[in-house]
């Protein structure tokens, strides 16, 4: 799986599997990506796939989940930092990626636990997951 990662020098695709940078599009932007109208507050963005939203909120934990297309929400992301943007595969809710300032974070069971990537990047404006 790759993610794109725009930044102001342009769009790094990254490898997720072998957490490095493949290719670098200077210049380039990622289309605006789809977000869900969730009535919570502090909401910065929200994604999701099937019935599975998060949003990415201004507090601590950084993260809200839903499960049942945002009727019940919880807390998730307890250990991440405050966030830029979140994203989800959309075959597969289970994987979910979270950007830090120029960090990334991987979940691959629905945001319950976190593996930082190894690779520091630039100021993260935007990410998206791709096959």
């Amino acid at each position: 799986m790759k993610a794109g990662v725009q930044t102001a020098d342009g769009v790094l695709w990254v490898d997720l599997e072998a957490e490095e940078i493949v290719s670098v599009d200077g210049g380039a932007r990622l289309p605006p990506a789809s977000t869900f109208d969730v009535s919570l507050p502090r909401v910065i963005t929200a994604t999701g796939s099937g019935s599975t939203v998060i949003a990415l909120v201004d507090r601590r934990p950084p993260l809200v989940v839903s499960y049942d297309a945002g009727r019940t929400w919880s807390e998730a992301g307890g250990g991440l930092p405050a966030g830029r943007a979140v994203a989800v595969a959309s075959d597969n809710p289970d994987i979910v990626l979270f950007a830090a300032r120029n960090r990334l974070y991987l979940s691959r069971d629905g945001g319950r636990f976190w593996r930082a990537l190894v690779l520091e990047l630039p100021a993260i404006e935007a990410i998206e997951l791709f096959k």
